[in-house]
């Protein structure tokens, strides 16, 4: 299979409990992730060829989170060795990331002062058949976004399969640009696209039926799936393919179905219902890992739907930023 590159932030994750007893206990969790590395992780577990680009700086932290990287099948080559610290975030045990209950400690992190011209991207993207980031990148600085743009460059030069996430954490864009200033010129290098109708909305400027988070029907929802999904591929003549997640939680139960729309076709994914969660943190990164598996693997658009709806429906269950779960482990849950 090709190699696939992620591009982003590594961070670490602080796990306060709700309550607060970490501070007596002198006790608190921490995990590795950051969107970009949980896809990369995800497809390493798979046995697919990945790779992890960031910048973190050089101290024995940074050694020690690599060779923990390098263990799990994560080929480390391209990571960056600069700046002075490494991103962190606070969320509470159990919450969500879009969720008022996160901290971000980015600023002034190797990856957010990261430069222009300071990754040789012939070097990093020799031998990548497929590069993946996410809105998060260039939420975080100008400068980041800069370097996105020239990653989207370089990378179509090589005709490299490109993908995005469309996240959109309201916390982040404090350097003056929103997203829709930014987002358009990525997406116009992207082969695939995913995220949700409301974030294409904020990113790319796709009008949304104001009415339709109070209608709450289904058949609605996907509706507006497909106009968004034809709209993004109007827009951006090299996108083939665009996926839409939803996800909505109603009165502790959670209810998860997506979309695929490739190459002019539509498909729906079966919806899983559950009221139990363990951490929603990285269903979405799950989700995109899936996905690209899925193509990598040259499944038909149904079989690739079903595979990463699932995996990310079993990340929910898992505690951590990454799924531990196998390909035959998700299978197993829509054979």
């Amino acid at each position: 299979m090709q190699k696939v590159l992620c591009f982003g932030e590594l961070l670490l994750r602080l796990s306060p409990d709700t309550e607060g007893s970490w501070i007596s206990s002198n006790n608190m969790p921490v995990h590795i992730g950051g969107a970009e590395l949980n896809v990369a992780t995800a497809l390493a577990r798979w046995k697919a060829s990945s790779a992890f680009c960031t910048a973190i700086p050089d101290n024995y932290l940074s050694k020690q989170i690599t060779g923990y990287l390098a263990q799990n099948n994560i080929d480390t080559t391209p990571i960056q060795f600069c700046g002075s610290r490494i991103g962190l975030y606070y969320l509470p045990q159990g919450l969500d990331v879009k969720n008022a209950g996160v901290i971000y400690d980015r600023a002034g992190s190797s990856f957010a002062t990261l430069k222009p011209r300071t990754i040789n991207w012939n070097n990093v993207l020799e031998g990548v058949g497929w590069f993946h980031f996410s809105a998060i990148c260039p939420a975080l600085s100008q400068e980041a976004a800069d370097v996105c743009l020239e990653a989207m460059e370089a990378a179509s030069k090589k005709n490299i399969f490109i993908s995005v996430d469309l996240n959109y954490r309201s916390k982040l864009w404090q350097y003056g640009k929103q997203p829709h200033e930014v987002m358009p010129q990525l997406a116009k290098f992207c082969n695939l696209i995913m995220g949700n109708v409301w974030a294409a909305q904020t990113m790319l400027g796709i009008p949304v039926d104001p009415a339709l988070v109070n209608k709450d029907q289904k058949d609605l929802y996907l509706q507006q799936a497909r106009q968004t999904s034809e709209e993004i591929t109007r827009r951006y003549s090299r996108c083939s393919t665009v996926a839409n997640t939803f996800r909505f939680d109603h009165t502790g139960a959670i209810r998860y179905y997506t979309t695929l729309y490739h190459d002019g076709q539509w498909y729906v994914s079966r919806q899983y219902d559950t009221n139990k969660v363990i951490d929603k943190v990285g269903s979405g990164d799950c989700f995109m890992a899936g996905l690209i598996y899925g193509h990598l693997r040259q499944w038909d658009a149904q079989q690739i739907i079903e595979f990463a709806t699932a995996a990310a429906f079993k990340k929910l269950f898992i505690k951590g930023d990454a799924t531990t779960s196998s390909v035959e482990e998700i299978r197993s849950q829509y054979a």
